[in-house]
């Protein structure tokens, strides 16, 4: 049987009734993955095939498949689904009427159709128009790697051609909501729209900021401020009558969630209609969040007006602000510098930040991490096909950019202390305010300006100057600038005005 665009009080029936998850205490849906508590990032691939394989961007992110591949799949999904009941929304993706992608949404499990609903916008339940994508989503049918051409028993397949995703062996929800970022990241640059993996949010005044920024920058927490209303956590598009979502919904990763650090999170997925993924719950059915006992990549899916801040339309104004939001574990970014245009599209490009991470004797270095675009998994065209079109929006609008980096200051990991969120409010509340009156001094290394801040200590803003050894800074400094230019080099990019963005050495 087909069930279309069930309702959430539908949904939860079906997948109570089908042992897919449980009701927590809080009212939100509690489900696990399985064996996939993130993106098989190895195992996703686009349909080579012209037109749409003469705009692609093929490599380590990008990887062809055969269409025969593709079609066999296919018919094999649809022969599995004939023979079992299954979930269809009808779905668009953009706010903005211009660009919404109608999509039609077919899965397997009704939780996984709860979290489209969640995250994607609907479309009236009589619609009976075309479609300009279909998502097929089947968690429990496995490629035959023999047969079927695969690398494993589980695929991520697009093909633009066909108009058509598939996916299977995978429980992972953030799977569909990725695919069909994929899809927009290809189709909009073709309509000179630029699809922009941020969060965005927007002043009383009506100033829009768009926020850049890979895991654990703080793009998610600095995006949602009480004094702002939030249009969205994760992506969105810019064209020529301004910003908008892609999404009716948010994703958020719910590790170490605590009431008191992000109440507004917080309040929105212990509630229900909300979908928690991989998260333990106790004897009394409460959440643990900081229990990673499944994974550290717990989630929640929930409507994006469960954020009491957020904000909905069609479309908002050309941001005033762009922020690239970096941790810079290295210790050697200052806490903020403006980039001009060509810096802007060469950090764009780089999507820089630090981690820190464990080694197998338990001593831990920071290890730098380059997302392009912040990212990299997503972006369909060379990276420069996105880097112009930021800038060249960037000139039309007058929008400032500014490099905010949210790790540490001081000296190097060990020493160094973490920029505070109280500080980074302070200097990210600056950046959204400017007016253009500061005193600047220019970085000899990367060509930025840093500002000279009122009210914030010097050494804070001038981490030289707050190192022990300034001399060890230099080093570390300009080992940072070197892996930036090897990063750089697998673009193969000539163009002049970016280049010159970059560190000099």
């Amino acid at each position: 049987m087909i069930y279309l665009n069930l309702t959430e009080a539908e949904l939860y029936e079906h997948a109570i009734r089908n042992g897919e998850g449980i009701i927590l205490n809080t009212g939100a849906l509690s489900v696990k993955t399985g064996k996939h508590t993130a993106r098989s990032a190895m195992d996703k691939f686009i349909v080579k095939k012209e037109p749409s394989s003469n705009h692609i961007w093929w490599g380590e992110n990008n990887v062809a498949i055969s269409e025969e591949v593709f079609l066999n799949l296919l018919k094999k999904i649809n022969d599995y689904l004939s023979k079992k009941d299954y979930y269809v929304r009808y779905s668009y993706i953009g706010s903005n009427p211009k660009y919404r992608l109608k999509t039609k949404v077919i899965t397997e499990l009704a939780w996984h159709s709860m979290f489209v609903k969640n995250l994607f916008f609907d479309l009236p339940s009589n619609y009976d128009g075309e479609f300009d994508f279909t998502i097929i989503d089947v968690p429990n049918f496995k490629a035959d790697t023999k047969i079927d051409g695969t690398r494993t028993e589980t695929f991520i397949i697009i093909s633009f051609e066909h108009k058509t995703a598939i996916i299977g062996n995978t429980g992972y929800a953030g799977e569909i909501k990725k695919a069909a970022f994929t899809v927009m990241n290809y189709l909009l640059p073709l309509k000179n729209v630029f699809p922009m993996h941020c969060s965005a949010n927007i002043s009383k005044e009506g100033k829009t900021a768009i926020f850049f920024g890979l895991s654990g920058t703080g793009k998610t927490t600095l995006s949602s401020d009480p004094d702002r209303n939030l249009i969205g956590d994760d992506e969105h598009g810019w064209g020529e009558d301004g910003i908008f979502n892609f999404e009716a919904g948010c994703y958020a990763k719910v590790i170490n969630l605590s009431k008191e650090n992000e109440p507004q999170i917080y309040s929105a997925v212990n509630r229900f209609g909300a979908v928690l993924e991989n998260v333990v719950s106790d004897k009394n059915r409460m959440p643990v969040f900081d229990d990673s006992s499944i994974t550290e990549n717990t989630r929640a899916g929930y409507p994006l007006h469960f954020i009491n801040n957020s904000i909905y339309g069609n479309v908002f104004p050309h941001p005033d602000n762009i922020i690239m939001l970096t941790y810079d574990a290295f210790g050697v970014l200052p806490p903020i510098a403006k980039l001009n245009f060509s810096q802007a599209m060469y950090h764009f490009i780089s999507g820089y930040t630090a981690k820190v991470a464990n080694t197998e004797i338990g001593i831990k270095e920071p290890k730098a991490t380059f997302s392009t675009c912040f990212g990299a998994p997503f972006m369909t065209h060379h990276p420069l096909v996105y880097a112009k079109m930021l800038s060249e929006k960037m000139k039309k609008y007058n929008t400032n950019c500014w490099l905010i980096n949210t790790g540490l200051c001081g000296g190097p990991y060990g020493v160094g202390k973490r920029i505070s969120i109280k500080l980074t409010r302070e200097i990210l509340n600056f950046a959204l305010n400017f007016k253009g009156e500061c005193e600047f001094i220019k970085d000899n290394v990367f060509g930025f300006e840093i500002p000279q801040i009122p009210g914030i200590d010097k050494n804070l803003l001038n981490p030289r100057t707050s190192w022990k050894n300034p001399s060890d800074y230099d080093i570390k400094y300009r080992e940072l600038a070197a892996m930036f230019k090897k990063n750089f080099e697998k673009f193969n990019i000539t163009d002049e005005n970016i280049l010159k963005g970059g560190p000099i050495l």
